[in-house]
């Protein structure tokens, strides 16, 4: 009884690293469907689409057995990636009416950045 309280009484759990990295490139394949068919727009999207399925992929394959420099590595590759996916989004031309979406996407691969560089910080 108590524990449902307190977990009703707390505020909405802010995503974990693997959804965060996981719901930005669904949300990433989704926007990159919606433009324009522009010969630009699919060869940049097809990058986005490769550099943000995997901002997260080599972090989330890590063995808990793994030692401490493998996960820093595979931690570097991941905040590597993020910053090309911010590059890629940078490059889309979306229209008018994604603009404000591709906008989100591009703060949101900002901020997986800026927490995969934390995680490094502490763990150097």
């Amino acid at each position: 009884m108590k524990t449902e309280e307190r977990t009703k009484e707390q505020p909405k759990a802010i995503y974990d690293l693997e959804e965060r990295t996981f719901f930005f490139a669904k949300d990433v394949r989704e926007l990159v469907r919606k433009l324009p068919k522009t010969i630009g727009n699919i060869e940049d999207g097809k990058q986005l689409v490769r550099a943000s399925g995997s901002v997260g992929a080599n972090y989330l394959e890590a063995d808990d057995n793994l030692g401490r420099k493998d996960e820093i590595n595979k931690l570097r590759i991941s905040r590597k990636e993020a910053c090309e996916s911010r590059y890629w989004l940078r490059l889309l031309d979306p229209g008018e009416a994604l603009e404000s979406e591709r906008q989100r996407l591009a703060q949101e691969a900002k901020e997986l950045m800026l927490i995969f560089s934390s995680i490094l910080r502490k763990l150097e």
